[in-house]
Formats: structure tokens, C-alpha cells, sequence
């Protein structure tokens, strides 16, 4: 079974105003509400690639009844915990330059932590459990830490998609799957990395700290994939990119469907590339006939 765990989640709230007034009175148009947060896209993804899931972390109020319902509706399994705050607002305003307000999100509680981590140490070895995104102020720094020790010790298959200072963190603990793009993985070793043989080098480096499978997304020049058995490199395939939130989590997504689907490394590794840039070329999260019709274009060598 395959679990997401967003901490942090919103509603991503998008509205296009034409000519917009700083200061003055400005009127919107074609808006647009999602449930957002980088482990909920994985989810939305993941089923629309036809892969059940479960979503897990915290909600609350109308905020969080919203994603709750969404998801629902998307027919998402949830077993989100319900805190007292208001799950946050991120507001997107388009117009001739794209302005992002993000919204703070509700305090947690150790007693609400703690009931987070209970129900990761009941999942079951063998599952999938992706920790993905920011970590709230009222969390423990360590969250991730924690969440890498347990599932190691419960057999469970971790995926991290995190900032770079938590992936640091967890470095050396047994991990499945980490996706760094080559900003983070240039931070975690204090380099710039410039070319996909830099992406290589370092990204192997993950892999001997504790990391099963890396992949390293590299945005208009592709990626780099790192596995047990070889490193793959793949071209970035042509098309007018329109949405870059999310993208990084469809190819998690993809990655994870493939995978669990019994794909070779070689075509794992092209299905999240097809899936990461269907969302980059969609104005929301990619469907599956999109992911498909873009599979022949994507070039893939082997290192």
C-alpha cells in the first residue's frame, strides 16, 4: 500500500487579473481552487495514474473539510488528523508577473504528533510512505528524522521530498527514494551543480549515504537517475511549460507507479519523466492520457 504525508497542506488558490493596480481596486478572473501540498499532488497523481493511496497528515476547519472533500471526490482514501487551527490559503495572483502569498498554517500539537507517528508505525512492511514537504514551526525539527527511523525499523519504504536541510538530516538512515532538484542536491554537499556529470557524482553519493534510488531533477535540462543497478540520464522532452508546481511531485508519482507496477529501472525512470513534465505542460496536475502520449518522446542513455 502507498501512503503521502503532507504536514503543512492548502488550498492553492489561483486568480488571473489583468493589468493589476498595486494598491488599488483590482477585479480577477478565471480562478481556481486545488488542494495543494507536495505529498496531496503525489496522491492526486498517483490515482490518476490508477495507483490507490492513502493521504495522511493534518487538517482543519472549512479549509480542511475543502481538501478533504476533494479528494474524496477524486476517490483518495484519507485519514487525515484534525487539528483545531485553519488548514492555510496560498493564493496565486497572475498577472503580467506571477505574485505567491503564502497563507501560515494551524498550530500542531505533541498530542496530534504523536498520533501522526502512531499511525506510521502501524503501517505494514513493504509499504510506501511518502514524507514530503516543509515542516511546520510548531513541528519538531527533527520530524523527518524520526519518521526515516521508524520506517526503517518497520520494513516500510520511505520516500523523502524535502528541502535540503532535512534531507541532510537524514542522511545515512535507510531510504527507498530521494528527489532532489540540482539546487538542493548543490546544497546538501555546499557545490553548484552545473552539469548532469556533477548531478552523477553527487547524487552517488546519496545513494552510498543510505539512498536506494536517486533522482535528480534538472528542470528545462532534464534529469539524472541514479539506481542500484545503473545511472541513466534523460533529455527534458520539447513542449511550452505552463505549470511548474507540481511537476517535481508528479515525477515522484510517476516514479512510484511504474515501480510498483513491475516496470524495469530504465522505463521507471522514463514513466516519471513523462509524468513530471505532463504536469509542467498542464495548467494543473497531469492525467494519465497525457503521461502516455509523451512516454516514445522521452530519450533516456545509460552511464
Amino acid at each position: 500500500m502507498l501512503y503521502t504525508c503532507t504536514l503543512n497542506p492548502s488550498i492553492d488558490y489561483i486568480i488571473h487579473v489583468e493589468d493589476f493596480v498595486e494598491g488599488g481596486l483590482n477585479r480577477g478572473k478565471n480562478t481556481s481552487y486545488y488542494p495543494g501540498g507536495k505529498g496531496i499532488n503525489v496522491s492526486r497523481v498517483l490515482k490518476r495514474l490508477e495507483v490507490a493511496n492513502t493521504a495522511l497528515g493534518f487538517l482543519g476547519d472549512f479549509t480542511g473539510d475543502f481538501i478533504k472533500n476533494k479528494l474524496h471526490n477524486e476517490s483518495i482514501k484519507t485519514a487525515f488528523i484534525e487539528v483545531d487551527g485553519t488548514t492555510r490559503i496560498n493564493m496565486k495572483l497572475k498577472a503580467s508577473d506571477e505574485t505567491e502569498i503564502n497563507g501560515p498554517g494551524p498550530d500542531i500539537s505533541a498530542q496530534q504528533l504523536e498520533a501522526l507517528y502512531t499511525q506510521i508505525r502501524q503501517l505494514n512492511a513493504g509499504d510506501f510512505l511518502v514524507a514530503a514537504g516543509s515542516i511546520p514551526s510548531t513541528v519538531p525539527a527533527d520530524f523527518y528524522v524520526k519518521v526515516a527511523t521508524i520506517c526503517a525499523e518497520n520494513g516500510v519504504k520511505m520516500v523523502a521530498d524535502t528541502s535540503s536541510q532535512a534531507l541532510k538530516e537524514i542522511l545515512g538512515t535507510s531510504l527507498f527514494l530521494v528527489k532532489p532538484n540540482h539546487h538542493e542536491l548543490g546544497e546538501l554537499f555546499d557545490v553548484t551543480i552545473k552539469t548532469t556529470e556533477d548531478a552523477i557524482t553527487y547524487g552517488k553519493q546519496l545513494q552510498q549515504q543510505g539512498a536506494e534510488h536517486v533522482l535528480v531533477s534538472m528542470g528545462g535540462s532534464g534529469a539524472v537517475y541514479i539506481s542500484p543497478e545503473a545511472c541513466y540520464v534523460a533529455k527534458a522532452p520539447v513542449g511550452t511549460v505552463k505549470n511548474t508546481v507540481g511537476a517535481g511531485d508528479s515525477m515522484v508519482a510517476g516514479f512510484l507507479a511504474a515501480y510498483t507496477k513491475g516496470k524495469s529501472l530504465e522505463d521507471t525512470f522514463r514513466y516519471a519523466i513523462a509524468t513530471g513534465s505532463a504536469t509542467a505542460f498542464q495548467d494543473d496536475l497531469c492525467e494519465k492520457k497525457d503521461v502516455d502520449a509523451l512516454l516514445s518522446t522521452i530519450e533516456i542513455t545509460k552511464k
